[in-house]
């Protein structure tokens, strides 16, 4: 699996026609995110505590074809390692990790020791572009199912 560097994930947004998947939960998005990204969770809230999104695949499949070129982030490093390893597992073939997310790798003792893609001085939006949000994601994506179903 490759990963890149905050600036070397930009750098395949803006020149080479990725598109950044950010894997947080939606607060964290909201909370501010890379300019153009989508929110696709891999985790959500639940009363058990945060768990797998059942349908990310899914979500993530009727949004982009598996041939898609897609950069995932998260806040550190290991929701978009897993969430990059499913999609991988999936079929899709030009899946890269941002490894350092929005706030940086940090050491054990919370030392930085890569910094993220916002103390990268990189585009960060508050607002979603529309569509790009999880709800208008998750209304697509029902759609979709809904029309699917109708046509068996």
């Amino acid at each position: 699996m490759n990963r890149v560097s905050p600036s070397e994930a930009h750098a395949l947004i803006k020149d080479a026609g990725y598109v950044y998947i950010d894997v947080r939960s939606v607060p964290e998005f909201d909370s501010g995110h890379p300019a153009g990204a989508f929110n696709v969770p891999w985790l959500e809230a639940s009363p058990a505590g945060m768990l797998e999104n059942p349908s990310f695949i899914a979500q993530v499949s009727a949004l982009w074809p598996r041939e898609a070129k897609l950069v995932v982030g998260c806040k550190s490093v290991a929701r978009s390692e897993q969430a990059a390893q499913a999609l991988i597992a999936m079929g899709f073939c030009d899946v890269v990790v941002q490894r350092a997310g929005m706030d940086g790798l940090v050491d054990a003792f919370g030392r930085v020791k890569e910094p993220g893609w916002r103390a990268s001085g990189l585009p960060v939006a508050l607002d979603a572009l529309p569509g790009h949000a999880y709800p208008a994601i998750v209304a697509r994506f029902q759609a979709a199912v809904s029309t699917n179903s109708q046509k068996r």
